[in-house]
């Protein structure tokens, strides 16, 4: 029975073996130059301010919340791809009623602007 998790397993091994050795590579080779520019905080594409009362825009965030939605509906499209074959008309029906529906909320959500950076 374990013998069937043993490809897994070493495949595992050596990702964590890669990855470990590439950072340990970039501690040992790189170089440490630090200035204020690369030890400053980075918020989020905006300067980081500093009174926690200040006023920010919010458009990067509704832009990142528009990108996952619109980024989620391309992971339900690799799983109905597989098994369209099996679904039939009905899967693909509905899967078609989903994507007008996102269709029609990316649509509005166009000609709101949300998508606009000034």
């Amino acid at each position: 029975m374990l013998e069937n998790y043993l490809p897994v397993l070493i495949f595992i091994a050596i990702g964590i073996g890669i990855g470990l050795a590439m950072t340990m590579m970039g501690f040992m080779l790189g170089t440490r130059k630090p200035d204020t520019e690369k030890n400053s905080p980075y918020e989020c594409g905006f300067e980081a301010f500093e009174d926690t009362r200040m006023r920010f825009d919010v458009r990067y965030y509704l832009v990142a919340i528009l990108f996952i939605i619109f980024d989620l509906e391309i992971a339900f499209l690799f799983p109905w791809a597989v098994v369209l074959d099996d679904i039939g008309w009905f899967g693909y029906v509905a899967m078609m009623i989903f994507l007008g529906i996102l269709v029609i909320g990316f649509i509005y959500e166009w000609k709101k602007g949300a998508l606009e950076w000034e």
